[in-house]
């Protein structure tokens, strides 16, 4: 097998590709090794990419402090499924009725759609809506107020309006409906940006916290991990500002507010970054299909 000799193009282009990488993956590499050192040597400094004192205090001072994690955990990861799932339903049902070319309220519904992504009622509105609508300390907050978004609907609409037209057509003259079309042909064919746009949704899901606090801050049982994880911050953010009190902290072998910190990132991060791998084919999909479109 004959070799293929390296141009200066192919040398530069990898060279700049690992400095791509090792910017991109040296901040969360360094977030990782302060959340595993100890407290009192990173206040000296100096940690990189590998912690110099092994430690767990950190993860440890975070469970230990709040036990209701695991409760709230849970609450994340059922929100973000049942918020991603809803969410994929309902935009690709709306994206299709838009793609539908016979639609005869087309330029009508898009044109309120678009407008929503400029005009906002604002957050008191917004409130007042949700109580009136009786989703105050209620599981369905975390679900109908996200269940549809413009932007997304607009990137599924563009993806099905690339779709070869033929194929709706030849399986209306084999007897196909609306809705056996939508599902045998249209959802499969679309699986690329429906992978896309569930990752969006997935992470804006796992990432909210803000209206727990509005909506849900009345009812335990809804609390969210991210919720929980901010109040650590703050209680943090306060012991940080009193440096007599932090000091002895570390002093005394406890965690630090920068450690605590680093480790909630951590926390925060793994679970929907491990979300990434599952998703990546379908990514692949959607640009060879892109790269092959005439």
């Amino acid at each position: 097998m004959k070799k293929k000799k390296w141009t200066p193009f192919d040398i530069i282009l990898t060279f700049f590709m690992l400095i791509v990488v090792v910017v991109t993956l040296y901040p969360f590499l360094n977030i990782l090794a302060i959340s595993f050192n100890d407290a009192v040597d990173t206040a000296r400094g100096g940690i990189h990419i590998w912690p110099r004192e092994f430690t767990l205090a950190n993860y440890q001072e975070i469970f230990g402090s709040n036990d209701r994690l695991l409760q709230a955990f849970t609450m994340s990861v059922l929100r973000t499924v049942v918020g991603t799932v809803a969410g994929i339903i309902a935009s690709t049902m709306l994206a299709y009725v838009l793609s539908r070319r016979d639609f005869v309220f087309n330029g009508l519904v898009g044109f309120l759609l678009v407008l929503t992504m400029f005009i906002s009622g604002g957050l008191i509105p917004e409130y007042l809506l949700i109580r009136k609508l009786g989703l105050i300390n209620e599981f369905g907050v975390y679900i109908w107020p996200m269940l549809l978004s413009a932007f997304n609907v607009i990137i599924i609409r563009s993806f099905m309006d690339n779709l070869p037209p033929a194929l709706e057509e030849s399986a209306k003259m084999d007897g196909a409906n609306d809705f056996v079309i939508f599902l045998r042909i249209i959802i499969p064919l679309c699986l690329p940006v429906i992978a896309t746009i569930a990752l969006f949704l997935a992470v804006m899901q796992w990432n909210s916290w803000f209206d727990t606090y509005l909506y849900a801050r009345g009812n335990e049982a809804l609390t969210t991990l991210q919720f929980e994880l901010m109040k650590i911050i703050d209680n943090a953010n306060i012991s940080s500002g009193d440096i007599n009190n932090q000091n002895a902290q570390v002093i005394a072998g406890q965690t630090s507010p920068q450690s605590i910190k680093m480790a909630i990132t951590i926390i925060a991060t793994v679970p929907i970054l491990a979300v990434y791998p599952f998703l990546q084919k379908y990514f692949v999909t959607g640009l060879t299909i892109g790269a092959v479109k005439s």
